[in-house]
């Protein structure tokens, strides 16, 4: 695996109008992906807020026979040491990204991956963690 993939790589599938460069990234690196736990939970919850409709449906196909299909990797003890460690150092910068944000990004680090993700100023912080963006790309 290569690449770990944030929620709005993931649901940009699902969009009315996706952008095109994620979509022909998503297929060249379809065997190269998988995603964390909290982005399956973020992806979940996003869809049980919506109202039983068309779009609910569409979303919830595509969580169900799609996401659900992909390598889903946990926060373990791995992830939450190096978390605890960036917070640490962060903190005493006076700089505090979002704790789901240092999450994500433990994940990726411990596993030797590069982070896919439109927001890559949320995720700059943290020492020595690659992010890609495949916007426009």
């Amino acid at each position: 695996m290569k690449y770990l993939l944030d929620t709005n790589i993931l649901s940009e599938s699902v969009k009315t109008a996706p952008d095109k460069s994620v979509l022909i990234m998503l297929e060249k690196h379809q065997h190269e992906i998988v995603t964390a736990a909290l982005i399956w939970h973020e992806l979940q919850y996003g869809c049980q807020r919506l109202p039983l409709s068309h779009k609910r449906d569409i979303i919830e196909s595509f969580l169900n026979d799609v996401v659900q299909n992909m390598l889903i990797l946990p926060y373990d003890k791995r992830a939450a040491a190096w978390h605890a460690g960036e917070r640490a150092r962060l903190s005493s910068q006076e700089k505090m990204p979002s704790f789901v944000d240092g999450q994500i990004a433990a994940i990726a680090s411990v596993n030797g991956l590069i982070l896919v993700t439109r927001n890559i100023s949320d995720f700059e912080p943290f020492s020595e963690l690659k992010t890609e963006n495949w916007y426009g790309a």
